[in-house]
């Protein structure tokens, strides 16, 4: 007999809203393996030459799970930055507005208590962007609250 396999769970923004500094998109009580994870843009920036990379924060502290994208100055509503999990210091790739690249299938191991913040560099996007991600519980009852 075969043990059973969670199927992958996905989680999306409550609603879009302007990437700011430290804000908090997902909350992970229990463990998880994040499987994937991408921000739309769905009304275009302006000329601010914000930067998104994203962290995992909980009681033993910060840890970066990505590097920082190029800038998101001028984002066309669809543009897509899409966490490439393949290493923490991996920049995220931005898409062009079709919001179509590839992400290498690569996870992250997220423990309960958890959340998964921004960090925007440069200043805060004057657009406004949605995040969605994908995910395999870890443990029995194990969610994904978003923001």
């Amino acid at each position: 007999m075969y043990p059973s396999i969670t199927p992958n769970q996905t989680a999306k923004s409550v609603s879009a809203k302007v990437m700011t500094n430290a804000d908090i998109i997902f909350t992970i009580p229990k463990d998880i393996l994040l499987l994937g994870l991408v921000s739309e843009c769905v009304t275009a920036n302006n000329a601010t030459a914000s930067t998104l990379q994203y962290s995992v924060v909980n009681a033993n502290g910060t840890t970066t799970i990505s590097g920082a994208s190029a800038s998101l100055a001028n984002a066309a509503i669809g543009v897509s930055v899409i966490a490439q999990l393949s290493a923490l210091a991996t920049a995220p790739t931005v898409t062009s507005a079709s919001g179509v690249d590839i992400s290498p299938w690569a996870a992250v191991r997220i423990p309960a208590g958890s959340t998964i913040k921004l960090v925007i560099g440069v200043g805060t996007t004057t657009g406004t962007w949605i995040h969605r991600m994908t995910y395999v519980p870890l443990e029995a009852g194990a969610y994904v609250t978003a923001s």
